[in-house]
């Protein structure tokens, strides 16, 4: 039998520090995309230049990362997929775990240790509490609202961070950087605001509020790697490679990027020994991505998840996929961002082309699919604005909509086939609440886009509302190939 991966039995070197350097550094959700990224910049951060920058690691709920974190001595796997063939890193960069739900005063406490400089946290669009319309915190939704009736015992992460923020200023624990390493516009504006509007609607000791705006910063950040879920085939070809077993190895494309505001408050490691770029145009940054990266992928998995297609490379193997994907990217996207300084789109997207025809990662249509509702308000409404501000209908993205409608709600008597069934949808039963009774396609569509899950300025646009509406009703009758002919040839015309 295969032995498992821990100090004792790894011979190897890892991409870290064996020594092993106290903590200086918090990660709020320990999932694969923060231990195939962040994890990786610090861990060559440590070995380049050293410095106490270990990581807690901090799960929201669940023991199964944690647990195994601690029974391999902090240890795993990282396994990068490319045409190119197959390597395999380990890390050790963590120092500690800990279970936010469980262990919540230790959590607290642990951010308040003056010897943490840094929280780094990949909570997901969900995690920030936003009310969807409004882009504030969410005050009167069930979580936020529990959290400020029982503040000492914070459920969510801006309430935990509030929290350990009211306890760093009594203990007087110094500067703190919290960083957001979440898929958001202006991410670190996006955190702050939500942290801030929560410390606002609780209570605070006095001369708190002035402490905080002097002494805690929120950069902005563009993060960037496709980092798809671990199988079994991970697993397997973990354990063939390292010839150990590794109960969390990440599989992770070669690509990875990080755009960095240089605002911290406590110092920091060196990450750009790793690759980062400091920058102060991140937010130009986080929109290429956001947009070129990111609505492709939410257009490309719900077009090949309506076409039965199980991966992304297999969907945007498709043809019409691949056409409505070019379109989207060079008449919608492209004219709305502002492009960083000396950024070349063309080899960017040509990067993208590559990166979504990567086979060998696999990356599943369903799990790219999931989240549409958090994810497409970050995503549709500021480009399609833009467009319809000018006298135009933005097909694709009108397209995009209807394709996670058709998905995740579709009207009745529509089967959208298992690859949507598998996409998870935080919104299912509100959206399922919105539409019950409509008598029609259009109705059904009427219901979603203007019943609270997209702003108001882009509910208000019928122009908009109707082809999504004459979208859905096409995928619904003749299919996703025929939807997306109408949206190529709609622009053509």
């Amino acid at each position: 039998m295969t032995q498992p991966l821990s100090k004792a039995n790894f011979t190897g070197s890892v991409l870290g520090v064996s020594a092993p350097p106290k903590p200086g550094m918090l990660h709020l959700g320990i999932g694969n995309f923060h231990r195939a990224h962040a994890a990786v910049y610090t861990a060559k951060a440590m070995a380049a230049q050293g410095g106490d920058w270990g990581i807690v690691a901090v799960a929201n709920r669940s023991r199964r990362v944690v647990g195994a974190l601690d029974a391999q001595d902090h240890l795993y796997s990282i396994l990068e997929l490319s045409s190119a063939g197959e390597r395999v890193d380990v890390m050790d960069v963590h120092r500690k775990t800990l279970v936010a739900a469980e262990q919540t005063d230790q959590l607290i406490a642990q951010i308040a240790d003056p010897a943490i400089k840094i929280v780094t946290m990949t909570i997901s669009e969900n995690g920030y509490c936003r009310h969807p319309v409004t882009g504030d915190l969410d005050v009167d939704g069930d979580q936020i609202s529990a959290d400020l009736a029982d503040p000492a015992n914070p459920r969510t992460s801006i309430g935990q961070l509030g929290a350990a923020l009211i306890g760093r200023y009594s203990d007087e624990a110094g500067p703190l950087t919290i960083l957001s390493c979440d898929n958001l516009v202006s991410a670190g504006h996006t955190a702050h605001k939500m942290v801030s509007q929560y410390l606002q609607a609780t209570a605070t000791p006095s001369g708190f509020h002035d402490w905080f705006t002097a002494q805690v910063t929120f950069p902005n950040a563009m993060v960037d790697r496709i980092v798809p879920g671990t199988t079994d085939a991970t697993r397997a070809k973990v354990e063939q490679l390292l010839g150990l077993t590794d109960a969390i190895p990440v599989p992770a494309e070669r690509f990875s990027m990080w755009v960095i505001e240089d605002k911290f408050a406590a110092g920091r490691p060196a990450w750009e020994e790793g690759g980062a770029i400091f920058s102060d145009e991140v937010e130009a940054y986080e929109l290429v991505k956001l947009r070129l990266l990111n609505g492709s992928h939410s257009l490309i998995s719900y077009l090949g998840g309506l076409d039965g297609q199980p991966t992304i490379p297999s969907s945007f193997g498709q043809d019409f996929v691949r056409e409505c994907v070019t379109e989207l990217l060079n008449t919608e996207y492209l004219p709305s961002i502002g492009l960083p300084s000396g950024f070349d789109p063309q080899a960017y997207i040509a990067q993208l082309f590559d990166r979504w025809s990567n086979h060998a990662l696999g990356d599943a249509t369903a799990r790219v699919g999931s989240d549409g509702s958090l994810k497409l308000l970050q995503r549709v409404p500021d480009p399609a604005l833009r467009m319809l501000d000018l006298g135009e209908v933005p097909q694709q993205l009108a397209l995009m909509v209807a394709g996670w409608i058709a998905c995740v709600c579709p009207p009745d008597g529509f089967d959208p086939g298992p690859i949507a069934a598998e996409m998870i949808e935080p919104a299912k039963d509100r959206l399922a609440a919105a539409t019950a009774g409509a008598g029609s396609t259009r109705a059904h569509v009427e219901a979603i886009v203007r019943g609270g899950f997209f702003p108001e300025a882009l509910a208000q646009r019928d122009e908009f509302t109707e082809r999504v509406a004459d979208f859905v009703q096409i995928i619904t009758t003749s299919g996703v190939r025929d939807a997306a002919k109408a949206a190529l040839d709609a622009r053509r015309a």
